[in-house]
């Protein structure tokens, strides 16, 4: 079994795609070059970093595009984003708080519902994960619209009804101002409706792979940049302790929750993702 990787990390945006806006971070490169790390470490085949200038919508869907055209059953995917995420208007109503969630690429925003036709381009047995590091990243795989997906959140509730010996961090929000994301959203209205179009219901039963997501917070709530590497990012490398972590993802995911702040509770969501995808060492080809 054959390990593939793509790390993308953003510590800036084009400021002529974005009306002036330099969506300014410190810890987003540092994030991808941290899990493009430990991918090598753990024998990954292949890694690619798209880092600023190089992440285009353009170049993140190809590379993805054309990790799916490699990878056979048994292989495993890795793709991680730092960087802003955004939201735009759901016109397919398959989105409960009416907004398609986002990363934003160097160029534009890349909607879920983009992703979510990347996903289904990978073949039977193949493993995906994917950890977003950015705002609104919940469900940024695409899976809000089906009911299982909601029982794949792992206590979240209890994590948030329990904050005790917690601290809220202090740091840059990795979200679009309103301001830009509205405007953003005004100006490319024809292009974002048209993706999310393309991939509509009768598109969403077909995707094959097991997918999972590791998440930076829950939809409704921010991600937070820092000087090194993001919170949730920082987090999970140190769950991760330089590869000593050796239970599965829903127990990395629990350990992760169990170091981040309140007000930032990191997500575990699933697409076809059985026992034993869960019960597997992460990160692990």
């Amino acid at each position: 079994m054959t390990g593939y990787s793509v790390h993308i990390g953003l510590n800036r945006v084009d400021p002529a795609a974005y009306g002036g806006w330099d969506g300014a971070l410190a810890g987003c490169v540092n994030d991808a070059n941290s899990m493009a790390a430990l991918a090598a470490a753990q024998g990954f085949a292949t890694s690619t970093k798209l880092l600023d200038n190089a992440a285009t919508s353009f170049a993140i869907i190809g590379e993805i595009g054309q990790l799916a055209h490699n990878a056979r059953p048994g292989d495993l995917v890795l793709i991680t984003y730092s960087g802003h995420g955004g939201q735009t208007w759901d016109v397919d109503g398959e989105e409960d708080d009416s907004q398609d969630e986002t990363w934003v690429a160097f160029d534009r925003q890349i909607v879920d519902d983009e992703l979510y036709q990347m996903w289904r381009q990978f073949a039977a047995g193949v493993r995906v994960v994917v950890c977003s590091d950015s705002c609104h990243s919940g469900s940024v795989v695409r899976d809000v619209f089906t009911r299982d997906a909601r029982a794949a959140i792992v206590d979240v509730a209890e994590r948030a009804a329990d904050p005790a010996g917690l601290t809220v961090v202090s740091g840059r929000a990795k979200a679009m101002p309103r301001e830009v994301q509205n405007e953003d959203n005004k100006r490319r209205r024809q292009l974002y409706s048209f993706v999310q179009r393309l991939s509509g219901p009768q598109a969403r039963a077909d995707i094959t792979a097991g997918v999972l997501l590791l998440a930076g917070c829950q939809d409704s709530q921010l991600s937070y940049d820092g000087p090194v590497n993001g919170q949730f990012t920082g987090s999970l490398l140190e769950v991760w302790g330089n590869g000593s972590f050796t239970a599965g993802y829903s127990q990395f995911h629990r350990q992760i929750m169990n170091i981040m702040p309140p007000d930032q509770v990191p997500n575990l969501f699933t697409i076809n993702a059985d026992a034993d995808f869960l019960d597997q060492r992460p990160f692990t080809p």
